[in-house]
């Protein structure tokens, strides 16, 4: 008798030490979508797009849309990055955050501190849940100018319309018990925070540092390994300010690859860390495979 196929499978979790500090790769989960022309290389002909597709062994009609969201154990606070999509989402196959977390030996409760990176729904749907909030004991922590934005709502466009919406659902509950960051800020010893706008009017990264070991958290400041990474100066339909968001990129990669800098990126393949290399005509995606394992 032949065995059942058992279907699809990855591990929703990955944990590695750098210097004194835990870091907890949690899969949220992952979309599959039309792509990557549209969203990625808006700017570019279908037949380049597609090229550049069968140079690196990925379709050229359709994609997938990976979400990883962060936790940093510095020893003393339990720090997450992002809450991903949420439960309701979890038809679509996204917002399994919590699923991981619990599969990583973690609870909600123990959250010390919630970083949101930028207010798009991928990263803030998760923090309430049935109209709740989802890390009851977790101090709040949002982008200044990113959360004035979104708040404000003055030039949203129409395509952002419904992004604004849960916004004031999942994130304006929680202005009052909030801290607010801005280049150079601390979210706690080790963790600081970067300006990397353009994605979105106030996107953040975060710089990681432990005994003389360094993590580099870009987010969405590129948002697939082989389109916007190799390729950065190509338009991406999600930018708010797409020159901005170029130069952003650039600047990034430029530092990564030269600081030989590990880094995460919420977009990238699952476990979503590895390195970039410079190459002769852009960038390239380095997954990390057991360099991590030794500490």
């Amino acid at each position: 008798m032949s065995a059942p196929m058992l279907g699809f499978k990855r591990p929703n979790h990955w944990r590695f030490k750098l210097g004194a500090f835990e870091i907890i790769q949690l899969h949220d989960g992952q979309l599959h979508m039309p792509g990557p022309k549209p969203p990625f290389g808006t700017d570019q002909t279908p037949e380049t797009v597609a090229a550049h597709c069968a140079a690196n062994h990925i379709p050229s009609d359709k994609m997938e849309n990976s979400y990883t969201c962060t936790m940093i154990n510095t020893g003393k606070q339990l720090v997450l990055f992002d809450t991903g999509n949420g439960s309701a989402k979890q038809a679509g196959g996204q917002g399994f955050l919590l699923k991981a977390m619990a599969e990583a030996g973690y609870t909600p409760d123990q959250v010390d501190i919630v970083v949101t990176t930028h207010c798009h729904p991928d990263h803030f749907l998760g923090l309430m849940e049935g109209g709740q909030p989802t890390y009851k004991n977790a101090k709040t922590v949002f982008g200044e100018k990113e959360f004035a934005y979104w708040k404000k709502g003055d030039d949203v466009p129409d395509w952002r319309v419904p992004t604004r919406e849960g916004f004031l659902k999942n994130c304006l509950p929680f202005e009052d018990k909030s801290t607010f960051i801005k280049e150079g800020s601390s979210v706690t010893p080790g963790i600081t925070a970067v300006e990397a706008f353009g994605h979105s009017p106030g996107h953040m990264a975060f710089n990681i540092e432990s005994e003389g070991q360094r993590l580099y958290i870009w987010n969405d400041v590129t948002n697939h390994y082989v389109m916007s990474l190799q390729r950065p100066e190509w338009g991406v339909h999600f930018d708010h300010d797409k020159p901005a968001a170029i130069a952003t990129r650039k600047r990034t990669l430029d530092m990564v690859a030269h600081d030989k800098c590990l880094a995460i990126g919420f977009h990238m393949p699952f476990p979503a860390f590895g390195y970039v290399d410079k190459t002769a005509d852009g960038y390239r995606w380095v997954p990390a495979s057991y360099q991590m394992n030794f500490s």
